[in-house]
Formats: C-alpha cells, sequence, structure tokens
C-alpha cells in the first residue's frame, strides 16, 4: 500500500491542481514554499538553493522557499522569465485552525492551517511598483476571433487605461505589435494563435457577456454614451475581463470606461516596420539606440509611457496632430515657462499607478501619499498655465482636467504624515493632530514605555543587579534578562519574578508588574494600529470614490508632460515645427537622422544633412550609390520625420512640409527567421509582398536593396518589377534604395520617377563617402572600395579586380545586363499584355473538335499549341 500523503501535502497538491501550469507560492510562516517541478523551475530561474522535504510516493520532495517580506523581488524576476506564479496565503491564524479543529471533533494536534490561492500574479497583471517598468506601459491584450471579425481588448490594469477595437485578420500582428503586450489571453480554439498566447476557454469570449460585464463595472444600462462598439470588441473585452477575474480570484483591477478605437484614426505600421524603424527598441532588443530613446526628454513615468503610445501608433487626423504641435510650440517659444512648467513636473508622483493600486485593494499609505502629493503639483501646474496668455486647445483641456481636488488634497494633507510608509501593518501613517483618540493612545503607549524604563532602574536598584534589562521580542513579548551569575538571586521564592526561560548566558524571567505595563502597551497599540486601519480604509474610499476625476488629472500631467518633453528636445536638437498637409506630398529640408545625429554628436563628429522632396509628379526616388554611403539611413530619416510630425512632434529638418500618410511601411536591412523556417530572401518577399498587397496612394514606402539576397539576374528582375508596380499600381510616394544601377533605365519609362544617389569619391586609391544626396543616377556601386575599407586582404580585392574587369568587359560586348530592358512595356501593359496571349490560347483549345481529329492530326495540333506556348 502507498504511502498516504500528508494532510499538508494534500492541502499543496489539491491548491496545484487550481493553479495549473502557475508556480505555486504557498505560504508557510514567513516563507512563500515551492515543492516538486515548480521548486526546480523556480530555484533555476532565481539561482536558489533547491533542497528536499519529506517524501512522496517513496522519493524525497524538491523544495525551495523565499521570504515572504522580499518576495516582490523573487516575483519580478519569475515574471520576467515568463513565469505565472499563483499565490496561496493562509487565510486564519494558527490559533483559529486550533479552535476549528477543536469543533469538528479532530486532535488539536492535527490542526492545518486553511490555505487559499488569493491572486495570479502574471506579466500583464501587475500592479505593484516594484514589479513594473516606470517609463513603459504593461498591457494585458485579449484577441477574439469571431465571425464578424476579430476584436481586440487592451488595458494597462496599473492605471486603468482600456480600449477596444475591430481589426481586420490580415492586420491583427500589425495590430499586436503596436500594442506591445506583455501578455496575450485568446480563445483556446484560435488556430492562429501563437505559441505564448494564453490560452482560455471559447465561453469566456462571448460578446453578450461582455456588454452585461462593462455595464456592471461603469453601472450603467447602456454602453451608448461610452462610444459604438462593436461585437468582436466586447467579446474581446468578455475575455480580457474573464481573465482578470481569473488572476484577481473575483476581485477586478481598477478599470476606467473603455474607449473605441477607429481604424483609420492612426498611421498604421505593420510589425517588420516596426522593427526595422526601432522605435521603442533597437535591433538589439535593448531601449539604447531606439528612437524613443533619443526623443524622450519627459519628467514623469507616465509622460514617457504616453510619448511610447504616441510614437507606436501616430494620428491620422490633421485636426487632432495640429492640436498636438500647437502644444509643443507654446513650451517651445516659452522656454522660462518649460523649465518651470519641468521643475514642478519631477516632483509630481506617478498618481495613476497608485491609482491603480489603491483600487485593486494593493495600495498603501505611501500610495495615498502619492495622490495627494500628484493632486497637490496638479494645481500648481493649473495655476502656471491658467496665467498663460493665448493657451492652445489641448492644453485649455488638460487644465479642466487638473482642477476639482481640493477637498481631497486638504482632507489628505491633514490625516497623512509628510512621507507615509510602503507597510501599513504597523502603523504611524496618520498624523498627530488629525484623530484626538489617536493620538491618546499613542500618549497611553508612550507613556507606558517610558514606565518600562523606570521598572527598569527599579529593579536595578532592587536585587543590585546593574546589568538587569527589559527587553522584547516577537516571541515572548517584554521580558527580564539577567547574566546566568545572577540567576539564583531572582530564583528565591520571594523575589517577585517568575522563571521563565534559562539560555546559555542568561536567564529571563517575568513579573507582576512588568505584565500589566506590557498589556498596557499592547492594548494601547492595538487600538491604535485599528484606529489608524480604519483611517486607512476611510481615505481609500475617498480616493476610489473620485478614481475617474483622478485618472483624469494623470492623463492630462502625462499629456502636458509630453508637450513640454517634445518641446525641450526640440530647442536641444534645433528642430522646427512641420507643416501638416492633407495632400500627397514630402518636402523635408536639411533632414537627419535623430538618432544617428545624436550618436555622431557624442562622438564629435557631424551628421550630413540632406533633402527630400516628394510630390505628385515626383514620388518615387531611385537611389544608387555605394555601400556605407547613407542610403538607408536617408530612407529611415525620412520615414522617422514623416512619424514624428503625425505624432505631433516637432521634427530634425530645418522645415518640413508633411503630407498626411494613411500607411507607414519600411523594408529596410535583412533578417532571417529560423524559426518560423524563412531565410532572409524569404523575409525580404513576405516584406515586399506585404507592402504591395497593402500600400495605398496614401501610404509612404521605403524599400531598401530589394533582390539582394538571391542571384544577379533574379534579384534586379524583382528589384525592376517591384519598381514598376510601386509606381504604376501603388502611386504612392516611395524611396527606393538599391545597388543594381541598371534600374536606372527605369526613368525613361516611368514618368514620376526621379534618380539620385549618394556622392562618393576616390582620392589616392581611397574611398571617401561624403553621405550627401546628389540628383542623377550612380556611376557604378564601389563595391570593391567599400570592401577595402571593410579590411578585406589586398590580395582578395585585386583578385576581385581582375575578374570585375573581365566581367565589365564581357558586358560591353553584350550590352550588359540591363540589355533590351528599356524596350520592356510597363508593368501593368505587361500584365495586359500575358493575360492577351493566355485568352488566345484559351481559344484556340476551344475552337478544336477532339472528337473529328484523327491521331496524327490530333498530335500535329499538340505541337503547334505547345509552339505558340513557348513564343508567348
Amino acid at each position: 500500500m502507498a504511502d498516504q500523503p500528508t494532510p499538508m501535502m494534500q492541502q499543496y497538491l489539491a491548491l496545484k491542481r487550481e493553479a495549473g501550469e502557475a508556480l505555486l507560492f504557498y505560504r508557510m510562516g514567513d516563507f512563500f514554499e515551492l515543492f516538486f517541478d515548480d521548486a526546480k523551475v523556480a530555484a533555476q530561474v532565481l539561482d536558489i538553493a533547491l533542497t528536499t522535504r519529506g517524501e512522496h510516493g517513496g522519493q524525497p520532495v524538491p523544495m525551495c522557499g523565499v521570504p515572504v517580506h522580499s518576495a516582490e523581488g523573487y516575483l519580478a524576476r519569475l515574471i520576467k522569465g515568463g513565469c505565472r506564479v499563483a499565490i496561496a496565503e493562509q487565510t486564519e491564524t494558527p490559533d483559529d485552525a486550533r479552535e476549528r479543529t477543536k469543533r469538528e471533533g479532530k486532535p488539536v494536534s492535527k490542526a492545518l492551517v486553511s490555505r487559499d490561492i488569493v491572486r495570479f500574479v502574471t506579466a500583464g497583471t501587475l500592479t505593484e511598483e516594484a514589479l513594473l517598468e516606470p517609463r513603459r506601459a504593461n498591457l494585458l491584450v485579449a484577441v477574439a476571433p469571431i465571425r464578424d471579425g476579430v476584436g481586440i481588448a487592451a488595458c494597462d490594469i496599473s492605471t486603468g487605461r482600456m480600449e477596444l477595437e475591430d481589426c481586420p485578420p490580415d492586420r491583427l500582428d500589425a495590430a499586436l505589435a503596436r500594442l506591445g503586450a506583455s501578455e496575450v489571453v485568446g480563445p483556446e480554439d484560435w488556430e492562429d494563435a501563437a505559441a505564448d498566447v494564453i490560452v482560455r476557454p471559447r465561453h469566456d469570449f462571448r460578446s453578450e457577456d461582455g456588454e452585461t460585464r462593462l455595464k456592471g463595472i461603469h453601472g450603467i444600462a447602456t454602453l451608448d454614451g461610452l462610444g459604438d462598439f462593436s461585437r468582436p470588441m466586447l467579446a474581446a473585452a468578455a475575455g480580457l475581463i474573464a481573465y482578470l477575474d481569473h488572476a484577481g480570484r473575483g476581485k477586478l483591477p481598477f478599470l476606467l470606461p473603455p474607449v473605441a478605437r477607429g481604424s483609420g484614426a492612426h498611421l498604421a505600421m505593420d510589425a517588420a516596420t516596426r522593427t526595422s524603424l526601432e522605435i521603442l527598441a533597437a535591433q538589439n532588443g535593448g531601449r539604447e539606440g531606439s528612437l524613443i530613446a533619443c526623443v524622450d526628454r519627459c519628467a514623469t513615468g507616465a509622460g514617457a509611457r504616453q510619448l511610447a503610445e504616441d510614437l507606436s501608433a501616430p494620428l491620422a487626423d490633421l485636426g487632432a496632430i495640429e492640436e498636438r504641435l500647437a502644444s509643443v510650440h507654446h513650451f517651445h517659444v516659452d522656454p522660462l515657462l518649460r523649465a518651470d512648467l519641468r521643475a514642478v513636473l519631477r516632483q509630481a508622483p506617478d498618481i495613476g499607478r497608485a491609482l491603480g493600486r489603491l483600487v485593486a485593494g494593493r495600495g498603501s499609505p505611501r500610495d495615498l501619499g502619492q495622490i495627494r502629493d500628484g493632486l497637490s503639483e496638479a494645481r500648481r501646474i493649473r495655476d502656471m498655465l491658467g496665467a498663460s496668455a493665448d493657451l492652445p486647445p489641448l492644453l485649455g483641456r488638460m487644465i479642466e482636467a487638473l482642477g476639482g481636488h481640493a477637498a481631497l488634497v486638504d482632507h489628505l494633507a491633514r490625516a497623512l504624515v509628510a512621507s507615509p510608509p510602503t507597510e501599513r501593518s504597523q502603523g504611524g501613517f496618520v498624523a498627530s493632530g488629525y484623530d484626538h483618540a489617536l493620538d491618546a493612545l499613542r500618549e497611553t503607549s508612550g507613556n507606558a514605555r517610558k514606565a518600562i524604563a523606570a521598572l527598569e532602574a527599579k529593579y536595578r536598584d532592587e536585587t543590585g543587579t546593574s546589568s538587569l534589562k527589559i527587553k522584547h521580542n516577537k516571541v515572548l513579548g517584554y521580558f527580564i534578562e539577567v547574566p546566568a551569575k545572577h540567576g539564583d538571586k531572582l530564583m528565591a521564592q520571594d523575589s517577585g519574578f517568575t522563571h521563565r526561560q534559562t539560555m546559555a548566558g542568561a536567564v529571563r524571567f517575568n513579573s507582576i508588574g512588568l505584565h500589566e505595563e506590557a498589556s498596557r502597551i499592547a492594548e494601547a497599540g492595538a487600538h491604535a494600529l485599528a484606529a489608524e486601519e480604519a483611517h486607512f480604509e476611510e481615505l481609500v474610499g475617498e480616493v476610489v470614490a473620485m478614481r475617474e476625476a483622478i485618472a483624469a488629472t494623470a492623463a492630462a500631467l502625462a499629456r502636458i508632460d509630453v508637450s513640454a518633453a517634445l518641446a525641450e528636445r526640440a530647442a536641444e536638437g534645433d528642430w522646427s515645427r512641420p507643416q501638416m498637409l492633407d495632400e500627397s506630398c514630402l518636402e523635408i529640408t536639411e533632414g537627419r537622422h535623430p538618432v544617428v545625429e545624436q550618436a555622431l554628436a557624442k562622438a564629435g563628429e557631424r551628421f550630413v544633412a540632406n533633402d527630400c522632396t516628394l510630390a505628385q509628379d515626383d514620388r518615387l526616388w531611385l537611389i544608387g550609390g555605394p555601400n556605407m554611403g547613407g542610403k538607408s539611413t536617408f530612407l529611415r530619416q525620412n520615414a522617422l520625420i514623416m512619424l514624428l510630425a503625425q505624432a505631433g512632434s516637432f521634427v530634425p529638418a530645418t522645415a518640413a512640409r508633411v503630407g498626411l500618410a494613411d500607411r507607414l511601411f519600411s523594408r529596410v536591412g535583412a533578417a532571417d527567421n529560423l524559426a518560423r523556417g524563412r531565410s532572409t530572401f524569404m523575409v525580404e518577399m513576405v516584406e515586399t509582398a506585404a507592402i504591395l498587397s497593402q500600400a495605398t496612394e496614401r501610404s509612404f514606402v521605403i524599400l531598401d536593396e530589394v533582390g539582394r539576397g538571391t542571384s544577379t539576374y533574379d534579384g534586379m528582375a524583382l528589384a525592376w518589377a517591384v519598381v514598376e508596380a510601386v509606381h504604376e499600381q501603388l502611386k504612392c510616394r516611395c524611396l527606393f534604395a538599391t545597388h543594381y544601377h541598371e534600374l536606372s533605365r527605369l526613368a525613361e519609362t516611368c514618368d514620376a520617377l526621379s534618380l539620385h544617389h549618394v556622392r562618393a569619391r576616390e582620392w589616392k586609391g581611397d574611398l571617401v563617402l561624403l553621405h550627401e544626396l546628389a540628383r542623377g543616377a550612380a556611376d557604378r556601386s564601389y563595391g570593391l572600395s567599400v570592401a577595402k575599407l571593410a579590411g578585406v586582404p589586398p590580395p582578395v580585392i585585386k583578385r576581385a579586380k581582375a575578374v570585375l574587369d573581365k566581367l565589365e568587359k564581357g558586358r560591353a560586348e553584350t550590352g550588359g545586363l540591363a540589355a533590351g530592358l528599356g524596350d520592356l512595356p510597363l508593368f501593368a501593359v505587361t500584365a495586359a499584355a500575358e493575360e492577351e496571349k493566355r485568352d488566345a490560347l484559351r481559344d484556340a483549345l476551344g475552337a478544336l473538335d477532339v472528337d473529328a481529329l484523327s491521331p496524327r492530326e490530333a498530335l500535329d495540333e499538340l505541337y503547334r499549341l505547345k509552339s505558340e506556348a513557348a513564343k508567348s
């Protein structure tokens, strides 16, 4: 018969079944313990000791543990390591467990403290300050693919912000790339779900449940006043709320009323474009070297999060963009106001996240202090901006959201000490003078401590033992301690002392007087803690009652911070305000790449600025020149200038006229995707195909070295055809960089295409890259010169030059790779002609009377048709 698990292990295994794949933090006294495979995983991720505790099934049980008081740090590392954690807390004290066991008629010796999972800690459900990055939003996203489309619900429970949107299935990857979620939840039957999606039951994603839950959460009878929400949106909302219910064990976090996101309200970018432009992360995955690291001058974490959202989703509405630009301009032309405002913002706590913790029931006195201080700074900022002349409309609306909290701020100021603690269990956060009864309890406790000191002096005199001390610990409470050599004196029956404990070098006692004073201290202290706890709940209730107004203030502070920070960045980098137009143009005067310019400035070098002028009759630039000459930088800088402008920022250029784009595409650089079985060339073609199928006349496209990943003939043919398709079919603004200078022949047939090149010179056998853009075709690619710069050994360069001379001689004799290409009809004409030839063959086949043909005649006809097909 197999050994039966102990009651504690039975309880653990039951909780583990409930926890599922999450690691189970099982509370045992002052530690969270993990067992079995959970312990092995946690020990490896946390780099802590793996031990054993008892046996199960005849085998030692692996175990590791972390202290409760420092659990947040360990949780942060586990979440970063891709784990989810279920927290199982003790739901009763040992004394309560013994009393319950007695009532159940069981032996007290078998009393087991009840435990329950109180919360699941996952990457998308964090609210703790120590677990969150201050300058990065923490989004949880639910995806609901249903018959009518795909719904997306996104929320940041640390601030309560929630958005719902519809998404065409082919745009889902782009939407998820924009959101950059910490965690994605989807239904169990979602066929296209990625491996890291958290799978939940399909019945969690019912649109009618989403509507019902949203109504209930916000206490409304209809959602009409919040926005127009489709069935897919509501289905996604249902899935998200159900997951939050599961993670919080029935207690929902802070959720603001959802905002419906329009599909055409923002500049669309797919995942490849975001990676290529390094908007929020550089190619290595870090923040350093990204656009946001270069632009971010925000004084607050909330402002940095808002800026990241603005850069991830630039606007496509001219009026909204102009409002943001006007706000930046207001601070740009008034450096004194900007400096004063930013100084105040630096003092403002992150009230959005403090509010989120308080509403979720995970708040502390420190969070209340942050609400008090943040709202107080908001009043100062309101007064500063209110005194400013000609306030732009956006800032005017922000001022309105900064007021209305005077009574709450005054109450919190009277109730709390200047710097409230993070923990409330020890009290000490309610200010003196706020509650006279509490002050009296504190005075009683303080006087009792003075009485303890007097009692200690009295006992020293009575016993003649100068080394006698009255001490305190959590186990014994207050006790009298003397060195072992004086123990016998206090052991005497008439001494008035009662023996409690003998140590190696000391003896501990109690006395009636000490017991009375200790009781007074404990009673006063307990009453004081209870009073402070009651005040805490009262103050939290007041804050929660004003949660939407406080959240609006937090959002206003973030928007003001972004405007002032962008003005600071513009002044620092000599950026200019772009002129936004509702037409297809892009005119950049002396544009620069902000990230590259900043890196060069740190190295003491100067960035070479270049112009870019795209218009309807000159919308496609074919750019040649040597590698390392600056083609890719030029392409990216113009895409980034457009992105910054539509995000509402000034831009790194002397002047800019920017026509609104609906979509931005970037196919720059080469990388494989081995995990999905894609070579470098395959990735390049997939990204190119996406551009050719999704771009419109209002889009802006940058393409770099299309066709590089295959043979010369294949690559040039593809590049030629792609240029024609962009020119003839898409008709969008496009910068196309290539090392195939044979493509310059396209200028003869493509009216809206012009030739440009990055300049380079050879001086005494060395290549000098000028990084300047000039009009006209490149004369050659300077490949061997670049190879020499890269350090390729001279014998290899010499041999390559001999091969090149031979190839160029052959090209001169045959007319070159592009010989005859100038006679090819354009892309659209060619496609039509091919279709016409295919129709002729169909007609010939249809005209045949197969039954009337002899075998010889049928064979002749087959040969004739094959010959016709070969000619076409």
